[in-house]
């Protein structure tokens, strides 16, 4: 028996959010006395999973799986279980993996509990910690099924090392015709994404329109940081959809939010009430954001933030 864990990749290169996953993946498996086997499809370094606690790997090489596909992924995953007797399945909480485990849990007729950001506290019965509405609350859920999946809230148990040797083996699951074809996929490049970002940049209509977004980009530059954007701003256009960030766009979980000329609807709330530390940048102090965040600035932000850019490039020039 063993706890499964499954890992995702860009481009041959492991995300953050798979290291994650598998310190959370250790902590159970520690609780249940076990081992740690990751899936890893496509992936290079693979061994890397060995510093977070990872037992075993089991290698998928394969070029007909170029993409992320549900079914096929889900159908990898479910032969991994069968064959490793594993009753926990650990993934994490990004866009795929939120698609791929209700597709999972049918398979493998397993409880399916989202949102986790600890581990269990309780192996009989199996209770684990989950955010509820839209994280102002917290909900202790037991999971009956013999088999349970657990999606851990991305940025919310952190990287742990347990440094281990890991046994890397080929795995060849039977892979059919899933139905499913992905005829193209766009990726902006050069720049980190939302999902794996610790720091994200967002501007709102307070900027006034696109040509403005230098001063965006340039914060987000001297931080290593993501940008995005408040859904106005992506429907005015300004921005790519991609960019937008909320309960309606893309959730955050960073350990940094800046927001800059977003007054703070819920639904904005709502998507990045996750984050760590929120700071905001607003000219009216009056702005509901101010009530949700860390750190606020009540002042024009096309003074505060260039200065605040330069003040950080100096920053890091003297500690570089």
């Amino acid at each position: 028996m063993s706890v499964l864990v499954y890992t995702e990749s860009d481009k041959g290169q492991l995300k953050k959010i798979s290291f994650e996953v598998a310190s959370y993946a250790k902590a159970v498996a520690d609780l249940m006395n076990t081992t740690v086997t990751a899936v890893a499809v496509n992936a290079q370094n693979v061994e890397s999973l060995g510093n977070y606690g990872v037992n075993k790997i089991l290698n998928v090489t394969n070029d007909t799986i170029k993409n992320f596909n549900v079914n096929t992924h889900a159908s990898i995953l479910e032969q991994a279980a069968k064959q490793e007797n594993a009753t926990v399945v650990i993934l994490s909480s990004s866009a795929d993996s939120r698609y791929l485990a209700p597709v999972l849990a049918v398979k493998l007729e397993a409880g399916y509990a989202s949102n986790v950001v600890e581990k269990p506290s309780n192996i009989s019965p199996f209770t684990v910690k989950r955010t509820a509405f839209t994280n102002k609350a917290f909900s202790h859920t037991e999971i009956s099924n013999e088999n349970k999946i657990i999606g851990v809230s991305n940025n919310s148990y952190g990287l742990v090392e347990n440094p281990t040797t890991a046994q890397v083996e080929a795995f060849s699951p039977n892979i059919s015709d899933s139905g499913i074809s992905v005829s193209s996929v766009d990726k902006a490049s050069n720049q980190v994404s939302i999902a794996d970002a610790e720091v994200v940049v967002s501007g709102g209509r307070g900027l006034k329109g696109p040509e403005n977004w230098g001063m965006i980009e340039d914060l987000a530059e001297v931080l290593g940081a993501a940008t995005a954007c408040s859904k106005p701003v992506s429907d005015l256009g300004w921005r790519p959809h991609s960019e937008h960030v909320g309960q309606t766009g893309k959730p955050v979980a960073s350990n940094l939010y800046i927001a800059i000329g977003i007054s703070g609807a819920i639904q904005h709330l709502a998507g990045i009430n996750a984050s760590k530390v929120k700071v905001v940048i607003n000219s009216d102090p009056e702005a509901p954001f101010f009530k949700a965040a860390d750190y606020g600035i009540v002042g024009d932000a096309f003074e505060i933030v260039p200065k605040l850019t330069e003040k950080l490039k100096e920053f890091k020039a003297q500690n570089a």
